[in-house]
């Protein structure tokens, strides 16, 4: 009988016959694409200087099916030590995720926001790797807050229209 109790947890159905309860399951996750580069080798590593790191981060949303989607995590760490670049080091890590029974709003804050935050730590654990394997000190990256990332996008996107209301035609 605890089965059908809804405090277990379990998606239940609506009983006025509507829409299922939101459900989200991550099905993979995978490392689409790696790449480390140390374009100035051996020379680099005799450089004294202060290391400059640089972090580019982005991410894209793919829908592979009814409520399947591919969300892809990119880190771009570039490392220059005055004005040579001692590594470039790329990770495009991905995550196929199942998202059913949201509204649209919420649907995209899920892509954007929980999605990354469940890839980070496997995109974080590769840099650091390679860094190492590469020959330099561990890069530990620092955890990154989506949901305020997110946020800043909504709030440029809302304002976006007001400034230039002509582009809606390009």
């Amino acid at each position: 009988m605890a089965e059908n109790s809804p405090a277990n947890g379990a998606a239940n159905p609506n009983p006025d016959g509507g829409a299922i309860q939101a459900q989200l399951n991550l099905q993979k996750i995978y490392t689409k694409d790696v790449s480390f580069e140390v374009p100035n080798a051996p020379k680099v590593f005799q450089l004294q200087g202060q290391p400059a790191v640089e972090l580019n981060l982005s991410q894209r949303v793919n829908t592979l099916a009814d409520s399947i989607f591919e969300v892809v995590l990119s880190v771009t760490v570039t490392c220059k030590i005055e004005e040579n670049t001692a590594y470039l080091c790329e990770v495009h890590q991905a995550g196929i995720f199942g998202v059913a029974g949201f509204d649209a709003a919420s649907q995209e804050g899920v892509l954007n926001t929980y999605c990354p935050n469940v890839l980070f730590p496997y995109v974080r654990q590769i840099v650091s790797d390679l860094v190492q394997s590469g020959g330099f000190p561990p890069l530990f990256l620092q955890p990154i807050n989506f949901d305020a990332i997110y946020a800043e996008q909504q709030r440029r996107r809302a304002e976006a229209p007001a400034e230039s209301p002509t582009t809606l035609n390009s």
